[in-house]
């Protein structure tokens, strides 16, 4: 959008619309003492080749994943993306494609938003998908506000500890505004012990967030996990990696109620964070309740094959107050791209990037436990990411790494996770690595 400078006497028109004798005077109801009061310290003024200079300068500073060796993980993976998600996501009628209220207008962004939710539904084993959600954290807070209508119970949440932290505080965000207590399950061990589960629910339990692989990327009895959940009739949320179903159990294999994910990995670019996409998937029982948008099928009065929205009587824009979720559009272009991602590696390709991403880290885990001073921080079954231990501290380790060229972590510390982890790292290794690379990274550490 071009950048409309207002004239003096433009501006001198609005205020006489609007009533006011000044622009100060708008601001009349904002209290002295919150306003700065003195003008803002910015540098001195640059001339145009001044600033497009600066600017690159500061743009040269960022440095990404193609320029480093990533081996980042607790939720965003550096996995390989396929030329052909760029060239589809990039196309005009895709790229610029806004929310399809008007279905006769929109079949392009209706068919694949459906070929989305049919892929994620055989993803997961589930029996429905919206198309979609924002990004994994809110996906587990929607999933979470969905199983307190489906159970009618608003009172308790429990989640584990192994869940991404920061999927948690985005939990006890929205529930401490409805007076829901969240119970969280302590994981010294780095997964939940299903007895401490089964002490910490009861028949006031909406539900139990679970994660599988959990944020210190070891896997969870989840079987169990679940079938402790339904005993008291709560809900069993599982938030998991997509990747790792290339390999594991899919949640509707383990009677989950309602599966949730961040959905970065298939065929979105780590991207300084964001946009991502939230997925959701649940059982066929639980539909109504869903949040977000459904794409349907069906055909039209020539028997053409068409698509509509469906049961947008849980959106906004229909029942304003009343909807399901204040989720009021989705990241459509995410989703397609993941729609793509998936349609072109298939089942057989999603194992084997699950597959070299499982051998890779075992491989990385066995050579840098070599090091004296690093180990597992958790004697428990991994997928693609595991927890290290650093006797000498986390920040010598991260900051010998990044000298040679490498990005690891987070660090457990920067989280609420207790003392048991607080000299941790976490490490994720995808497909994209390479033994090389693996070996350099060991060697940099082991100097």
């Amino acid at each position: 959008m071009a950048y409309l400078y207002n004239t003096p006497e433009q501006q001198q028109e609005m205020l006489a619309v609007a009533g006011v004798s000044s622009l100060d005077a708008l601001f009349d109801q904002i209290p002295t003492d919150v306003r700065l009061n003195r003008l803002l310290e910015l540098p001195p003024a640059l001339t145009e080749i001044e600033l497009e200079s600066h600017l690159k300068q500061l743009a040269a500073r960022n440095l990404g994943s193609p320029e480093r060796v990533c081996f980042l993980g607790g939720g965003a993976y550096d996995h390989f993306i396929p030329a052909a998600v760029d060239a589809i996501a990039s196309r005009s009628e895709f790229y610029t494609a806004y929310t399809p209220y008007q279905a006769e207008a929109s079949q392009g962004s209706l068919q694949a938003f459906f070929e989305y939710q049919t892929l994620i539904c055989q993803l997961t084993g589930m029996d429905v998908s919206n198309a979609s959600l924002y990004e994994g954290g809110t996906a587990v807070s929607e999933a979470v506000f969905m199983a307190m209508r489906c159970t009618n119970r608003h009172e308790k949440v429990v989640v584990l500890g192994s869940l991404q932290p920061e999927y948690r505080q985005v939990v006890q965000t929205y529930m401490q505004q409805i007076r829901c207590e969240v119970v969280v399950v302590p994981t010294p061990n780095g997964t939940a012990d299903p007895a401490a589960l089964e002490a910490a629910i009861d028949d006031r339990t909406a539900c139990v967030v679970i994660q599988q692989p959990n944020f210190f990327g070891c896997l969870e009895e989840v079987q169990s996990l679940v079938e402790i959940t339904h005993k008291v009739g709560a809900l069993a949320i599982v938030s998991f990696d997509p990747i790792s179903l290339g390999l594991l159990a899919r949640p509707g294999e383990y009677k989950a109620d309602i599966a949730v994910a961040e959905g970065q990995s298939l065929g979105t670019p780590l991207q300084y964070g964001g946009p991502f996409l939230g997925i959701l998937a649940c059982r066929e029982e639980f539909m109504r309740k869903m949040p977000g948008r459904l794409i349907g099928q069906t055909v039209d009065r020539l028997g053409r094959r068409c698509f509509v929205l469906n049961l947008q009587a849980r959106e906004q824009h229909i029942r304003r107050e009343k909807a399901t979720s204040n989720i009021c559009t989705n990241q459509g272009l995410i989703a397609l791209r993941a729609a793509v991602y998936l349609s072109l590696l298939g089942k057989t390709g999603l194992k084997e990037v699950a597959e070299l991403s499982f051998h890779k880290a075992h491989y990385a885990a066995d050579q840098l436990t070599t090091i004296p001073g690093i180990k597992l921080q958790f004697d428990r079954p991994f997928f693609k990411e595991f927890t290290l231990h650093c006797a000498n501290g986390v920040e010598p380790v991260l900051k010998r790494a990044r000298a040679a060229g490498f990005d690891l972590g987070p660090a457990t510390s920067q989280f609420d996770l207790g003392k048991e982890v607080s000299h941790s790292l976490i490490v994720a290794v995808t497909e994209r690595r390479t033994r090389e690379e693996i070996d350099r990274l060991v060697a940099a550490l082991g100097n």
